[in-house]
């Protein structure tokens, strides 16, 4: 099961990735990113202030906004998102003991992958939406248009790299439905 990570994708073509280290940044990476058009963000899990920083935006801003959650690492990140009711979480990669409680979270996810073997895994297990990370260590665009003509049921979102001058390259190509970087944050 996807759990409809599709539609989050489709609607938010720019992801905003935040790793906040201060509880105040909640209300002001809020109102730059509302300014700007932006209704998502991702918090990334890399900091001591994130769970409660994504609690806040949650309870704050939730109700027009999409929460995420990213670096999710473990099944138990995975059980704290279903406790917070994030809108959506985010895997750099995929151990085996996450796959399960992805798939029975009710949660949209999207597990990262870079490399053929990992999006072979992937399509095995009957997902079809992917994380590319980190898109600039592993081909960029180069890779993600040879891994369309592979599999051509795949679709990413790539970060790791992307910027305000090579995310619309990005997002021309077929394959690729969003993009996500932290400098959507400092523009």
């Amino acid at each position: 099961m996807q759990n409809n990570i599709e539609a989050i994708l489709k609607k938010n073509p720019l992801i905003p990735v935040a790793t906040i280290d201060n509880l105040s940044q909640v209300d002001s990476f809020y109102s730059h990113l509302t300014s700007h058009g932006i209704h998502c963000i991702e918090i990334t899990l890399r900091t001591p202030v994130s769970w409660e920083a994504i609690r806040l935006f949650k309870e704050r801003y939730g109700k027009d906004f999409a929460v995420g959650v990213g670096t999710i690492v473990s099944p138990e990140d995975i059980e704290r998102c279903k406790e917070l009711n994030v809108d959506f979480m985010v895997s750099p990669g995929l151990g085996d003991a996450m796959i399960d409680v992805f798939n029975s979270s009710g949660i949209p996810f999207l597990p990262g992958v870079s490399t053929p073997s990992e999006i072979i895994q992937g399509l095995n297990r009957g997902w079809t939406f992917f994380k590319f990370f980190p898109a600039d260590l592993f081909g960029g665009i180069k890779a993600l248009k040879t891994y369309g003509a592979i599999f051509s049921q795949a679709k990413f979102c790539p970060t790791g790299g992307i910027n305000g001058e090579n995310a619309n390259d990005f997002l021309q190509l077929n394959n690729v439905l969003s993009v996500g970087g932290s400098w959507l944050l400092s523009d």
